[in-house]
């Protein structure tokens, strides 16, 4: 039996639920954050679940400053959301400035308090264009940070980090991943616009991996 010895920054979307699944065997335990965005709340709902069907932990810590103090459409209601490709220009408005470096900072003090091993983090191949935060560059010196920061080396594991959202959903699909219990609209109404970038890339991801698109 694997050891439960990671933390893993759990948002309640598609990706770090797919991960929350992929490797419960090592999760000991999960942490939501609440920023200010838009979709905060609608995911937070989807990680409490999946994490009671699982029987891991769940911390929600509030960041509420960056929602106060950042500038983001998606931090400043549904409506300033643009619509389109995830891959299109106008995407970048939804940048959270450094929210990933913020978010693991956190974690990795978190799971040094608990004296877990790793930090896991579910980002992928399809943000790199837009958020520099999810990329393989940031990933390799934020984990490099986090070692030297900490007494006992914590590790930044971040599995996912080369795949595509299809991909993912196709690994999800493949253990039984139940996708109604995700949320990814960045608007954050109570069901997926299914116009929004997130959306149109949450449906060609789904349809990828054999499954109903539901936005």
């Amino acid at each position: 039996m694997k050891e439960k010895d990671c933390l893993i920054v759990l948002s309640g979307g598609m990706d770090s639920t797919t991960m929350l699944y992929d490797y419960a065997d090592t999760i000991a335990a999960a942490v939501n954050f609440n920023y200010g965005a838009n979709h905060n709340r609608r995911e937070a709902e989807c990680a409490r679940e999946n994490c009671r069907r699982l029987g891991i932990e769940l911390i929600e810590i509030d960041l509420e400053f960056m929602g106060r103090y950042f500038e983001s459409s998606l931090l400043s209601g549904g409506d300033a959301i643009p619509e389109g490709h995830y891959a299109d220009e106008n995407m970048r408005s939804t940048v959270v400035p450094f929210r990933n470096g913020i978010m693991l900072s956190v974690a990795a003090g978190l799971a040094e308090s608990r004296g877990l091993k790793a930090v896991m983090i579910a980002n992928h191949g399809g943000d790199h264009a837009i958020y520099p935060d999810c990329r393989p560059g940031f990933i390799e010196s934020m984990g490099r940070a986090i070692a030297d920061g900490t007494y006992e080396g914590i590790e930044l594991r971040a599995p996912y980090t080369n795949m595509t959202k299809a991909q993912i959903a196709m690994r999800g699909a493949a253990i039984g991943v139940d996708y109604s219990l995700t949320y990814s609209c960045y608007k954050g109404g109570e069901s997926h616009c299914g116009r929004c970038g997130t959306c149109v890339e949450r449906r060609e991801a789904l349809i990828a991996a054999g499954l109903e698109p539901d936005c």
